[in-house]
């Protein structure tokens, strides 16, 4: 073994085990004061449920926009009510159901609770997927055009079009 490796894996080691302290001293704290702590919990389930959902729905808006722009611009403020509505309402769910999944420190880790974060987690991806496809677009995670690709007007119709 070289000395590169065993100085990476005694580094890991030393790193590891501090950190497994750490977490398992936190643990044992959010255990002590669950009822305490289970509002803030909820309310960042609720928060992360917002931007989540909240960014896949502006990128689904958004890609609304560009592939059906004509029946967009006609439906834009249902479209736009129908994305908050829905966004504010799992976001809350899962808030609300996080909450209620951590009542009872003895039954933890609870499965309302793993399948909510699993959800919370899964909905976006999953929105983002059909959403893609539906448009003809691969892959899951939205990005525009990589670099190169891009569709571009020529030199003479970008100035013309200025004057």
């Amino acid at each position: 073994m070289s000395r590169r490796v065993r100085e990476s894996l005694l580094l890991a080691l030393g790193v590891i085990t501090p950190v497994g302290i750490l977490a398992v001293n936190i643990s044992a704290f959010v255990m002590g004061h669950l009822f305490a702590l289970r509002l803030i919990i909820a309310g960042c389930a609720l928060v992360s449920g917002l931007v989540l959902n909240g960014l896949t729905a502006w990128w689904v808006l958004r890609l609304a926009s560009k592939n059906a722009n004509p029946l967009y611009r006609e439906y834009r403020t249902w479209l736009i009510g129908a994305a908050v509505i829905i966004v504010a309402a799992t976001a809350g769910a899962g808030g609300y159901l996080t909450y209620l999944g951590m009542r009872d420190p003895t039954r933890l880790p609870d499965s309302l609770s793993m399948v909510v974060a699993s959800f919370m987690l899964l909905l976006p991806l999953a929105v983002a997927f059909a959403s893609r496809r539906a448009v003809g677009m691969g892959g899951i995670i939205p990005v525009d055009e990589p670099a190169g690709k891009e569709k571009r007007r020529p030199r003479r119709a970008a100035l013309r079009s200025k004057s």
